[in-house]
């Protein structure tokens, strides 16, 4: 037998391992979210694909999940918001049944990056916001639906994933509002990780790089330079971030390929975490 062929009965056998999962990604239009909910798709996974405001991106992912290979349904809502975030688990619990795998994703960063002696609370209450307050109550809701569901064959009733950023240790002083959010929600990782294990819910963080995506565009010049064009890079891998990088890290864990861990955090950043002399 061929590896070609080989590879192939690999790419059946996994997408029936995922068949029947369901997967809440927040944030899913575009971006990090859209490479996650694609590469889920690719394993047959079902993907509610949530969004806050741009319908047609959010309609242009779901028809990108179906082409992958996977089924799904767009769920407006904002995760900043209680009832927002309430219908979210109740669309897709009416949708699907269950819900196998949360990423929470959905973030946004600061409107003007400020000094840190120089920024409000206005920006700092929006960030944590959306980036803390809302993953950290959505997980809640989340988790009590899972403990409700019947466990798999290996005794898991589900998996949480949080997507944080290399800015939950690196000191950007412009931007020290998303930094801080960013570093709660690492913790949070850790805290649903240990209240939850007993449970048969393993809860991960996924910790990205530099990824290309319109967040990023307004300083891609900045850090062309920083990664490519300087002599050394600030990344041991010389090239940005993809969305399907991570969307790749997230399949992994939604294919049960790390049943012994728990809030353990996969860098997914080109090698920046690296202290190199």
């Amino acid at each position: 037998m061929t590896l070609e062929a080989c590879l192939e009965i690999r790419r059946e056998f996994d997408c029936d391992l995922m068949i029947s999962k369901t997967a809440l990604v927040t944030g899913a239009s575009r971006g990090i979210g859209r490479g996650i909910a694609i590469e889920l798709a690719r394993t047959g996974a079902r993907v509610a694909i949530n969004y806050a405001g741009n319908a047609e991106a959010a309609a242009e992912a779901l028809s990108l999940v179906k082409a992958a290979g996977g089924d799904g349904f767009i769920v407006q809502g904002d995760v900043a918001v209680a009832a927002d975030r309430e219908r979210l688990v109740a669309e897709t619990m009416e949708k699907f049944g269950r819900i196998d795998l949360l990423v929470n994703n959905a973030g946004v960063a600061p409107k003007v990056r400020a000094d840190l002696l120089d920024c409000g609370e206005e920006s700092f209450d929006r960030l944590f916001e959306i980036n803390l307050k809302g993953p950290f109550f959505l997980t809640q809701l989340v988790a009590k639906q899972m403990l409700k569901q019947a466990p798999d064959a290996e005794g898991f009733r589900g998996r949480i994933v949080n997507i944080t950023s290399i800015s939950a240790y690196t000191a950007s002083i412009n931007r020290g509002d998303y930094c801080m959010v960013k570093a709660g929600l690492a913790m949070m990782t850790k805290l649903f990780a240990d209240r939850l294990a007993n449970d048969g819910i393993n809860v991960y963080e996924i910790r990205p790089g530099v990824i290309a995506t319109d967040m990023t565009g307004g300083v891609k010049e900045k850090y062309d330079k920083l990664i490519i064009t300087d002599e050394r890079g600030i990344t041991p891998i010389r090239r940005w971030g993809k969305p399907e990088d991570i969307g790749r890290a997230v399949r992994a864990i939604a294919e049960d390929r790390f049943p012994f861990s728990t809030g353990a955090c996969f860098d997914v950043d080109g090698g920046f975490h690296l202290h190199r002399l």
